[in-house]
């Protein structure tokens, strides 16, 4: 019997940019461009989508530090 799977990469990469938007379209670039050469990203694991969004380093991420602080004072 075949089964389908769903698979997604993760991952997160620092880029040198003048804002959000560019840095999302340089990554999106040198991604799309590698999978479309990759037969067997192409091929074999048929890649369908890349995704991913912009944030300023640190913004959404609360580092263990502050999460402590606002536990001890609750």
């Amino acid at each position: 019997m075949k089964y389908k799977v769903h698979w997604i990469i993760d991952g997160i990469m620092e880029i040198e940019a003048s804002s959000k938007e560019e840095a999302e379209n340089i990554l999106q670039k040198d991604l799309e461009d590698y999978v479309k050469n990759s037969d067997q990203l192409m091929n074999k694991f048929i890649a369908k989508s890349i995704q991913g969004t912009g944030y300023g380093a640190g913004t959404d991420e609360v580092k263990d530090d502050e999460k402590s602080d606002d536990e001890k004072n609750t």
